[in-house]
């Protein structure tokens, strides 16, 4: 598996080839260091809403031992915009040397207020729209806070952050037990970069809010490749999540009205 798409200790770049995502999503936020990146950023990772108090992020992007996360749901981050802070709980099962279980989330003491949590999809909903040849033509809304596209050759990359919630749409790639791979193939499409860990992949166009994999891994640092993906549909990842959110059932999702938009 290609290297993870944070680092902590470094700021997050974010969606390439995208543009602002406004208040499209604003279940979507950020996590925010406690002091600022050398380039005056603050956010290193991009997580979502997934009920009233249960926010959905990646395990790589805490620290052994940490036990408490700021969020913010800003859609561009400054200092003095509301913050969030709960409980980061990591999946137990994640170890850094594998990007297998790479899911963490911070729990809330309170509901956050005036936002809606993004829809999860039922169990095995992707093969199923797979298996229903479906999901070749499919479209997928990455969204993600930090850089714009960088420029440069691999491994010298520039990155310009913003910590601006950004959105970009990519096509589907191939699909295994646990990921989702999507790929820049079609004219238009943008990618994730590094930071955008954690962050969403909503089955369809830009007004989706049916969350269905949740950013990892890229194949490259010029973030052009392949983006891999964890799958939120997979029993794996239900197992996890569902210690801490109500998950929908085997219930079909309006699957055709999504990927029509």
């Amino acid at each position: 598996m290609a290297t993870s798409l944070s680092v902590v200790a470094t700021p997050a770049s974010a969606i390439t080839n995208g543009l602002a995502d406004g208040e499209a999503h604003p279940e979507v936020g950020a996590l925010v260091a406690e002091r600022p990146h050398p380039d005056n950023t603050w956010t290193y990772c991009t997580g979502t809403l997934v009920s009233p108090t249960v926010f959905l992020t990646a395990a790589h992007c805490g620290e052994r031992g940490q036990k408490t996360a700021r969020v913010t749901f800003a859609s561009r981050y400054e200092p003095g915009s509301k913050l969030y802070t709960g409980r980061y709980i990591p999946d137990p099962r994640f170890r850094m040397k594998s990007d297998l279980h790479d899911m963490a989330v911070v729990v809330f003491d309170r509901p956050v207020p005036g936002i809606r949590p993004a829809q999860l999809p039922p169990p095995g909903m992707l093969d199923r729209l797979e298996a229903e040849g479906k999901l070749a033509s499919a479209r997928f809304t990455p969204v993600g806070y930090g850089s714009l596209a960088p420029t440069g050759k691999a491994r010298r990359e520039r990155f310009r952050f913003t910590d601006t919630r950004r959105r970009a749409s990519i096509s589907f790639k191939d699909l295994s037990p646990r990921w989702l791979d999507l790929f820049m193939t079609s004219k238009g499409d943008g990618s994730t970069c590094t930071g955008d860990s954690g962050g969403p992949n909503f089955l369809g166009g830009p007004d989706s809010h049916l969350l269905v994999a949740t950013s990892i891994s890229g194949a490259d640092e010029a973030c052009r490749g392949i983006n891999y993906d964890y799958r939120l549909d997979s029993a794996s990842a239900r197992r996890f999540l569902g210690a801490y959110v109500t998950l929908p059932g085997a219930a079909r999702a309006d699957e055709s009205v999504l990927m029509a938009r």
